[in-house]
């Protein structure tokens, strides 16, 4: 039976627990670049002399706009060297090119996707960041609009990189699939840790899902959005089994979600 040349034989598909373990790890660093060095160390280097961090939230009686944009600003800057390291890594195995994706992919759909979330819901950390700014109703309005534009852009972004620098040809559909739609469920699923910790269940709806069912939608329907013309600029083999990385998941999502995700007291 002939196989087409854009499809991959089906004993050469992508191993799923690998591009599982990558995409945790991904997602987790993201996590942590956001509550705990956009929030938290920030929050501790101008004036908080303690506070509590977990996977959903930072937590001190400390505040201020420049640690309330924090988080948005250092996912924005980590998503920047990804892209710039993933672009610089043809020799690199293709599960440290996906590494640099999957994160540049969290890193920036986190930080774009911020600024729509808090124009729309009047919620979360950018609602701190305009609150004193009139008329208000128009900064509303300048966020819900960079939000989208910027959002657009990401998506534009990592679907390109993602054929471009890991080699997933546009009409390979089920392989751009699986490596889009197992890093969303991922996340999605990882950062369910967030029940554990100790603020309340509310914030887990209140941003913890959002952050990562909503942010990160756009790995289900950014292919669509790819221009035809984008082609693989590097050859890709398969994402085969690798226990490294799989076992440093297993130990980074277990400390994510028992340890980080009942909240760790920090101080000055």
């Amino acid at each position: 039976m002939a196989t087409s040349a854009t499809e991959m034989p089906t004993h050469l598909k992508d191993d799923t627990l690998t591009v599982c373990a990558v995409s945790s790890i991904s997602a987790a660093l993201a996590n942590v670049l956001h509550e705990g060095v956009g929030h938290a160390l920030v929050a501790l280097f101008t004036g908080a002399q303690s506070g509590v961090i977990s996977t959903v939230a930072w937590s001190s009686g400390y505040d201020s706009r420049l640690v309330a944009a924090g988080g948005t600003l250092v996912n924005l800057a980590t998503g920047l060297i990804c892209w710039l390291a993933l672009r610089g890594a043809k020799n690199s195995s293709v599960q440290t090119r996906y590494f640099l994706l999957t994160s540049f992919a969290f890193n920036a759909f986190t930080g774009t996707g911020y600024f729509f979330f808090s124009g729309v819901t009047n919620f979360g950390d950018w609602q701190v960041v305009i609150a004193p700014m009139h008329p208000y109703w128009i900064w509303r309005t300048v966020l819900v609009v960079v939000g989208i534009a910027a959002y657009y852009g990401a998506v534009l972004a990592v679907g390109s990189a993602l054929v471009r620098y890991v080699g997933v040809s546009l009409d390979d559909t089920s392989r751009y699939r699986r490596l889009t739609f197992i890093p969303y469920f991922s996340a999605a699923l990882l950062l369910g840790g967030g029940l554990l910790n100790p603020i309340g269940i509310q914030l887990v709806w209140e941003s913890a899902l959002p952050g990562a069912a909503g942010a990160d939608c756009g790995l289900l329907w950014m292919r669509y959005y790819i221009s035809k013309r984008t082609v693989p600029e590097w050859g890709s083999p398969v994402i085969s089994r690798s226990y490294p990385w799989i076992i440093a998941a297993a130990v980074v999502s277990l400390a994510f979600v028992f340890v980080l995700g009942r909240g760790i007291p920090l101080h000055r």
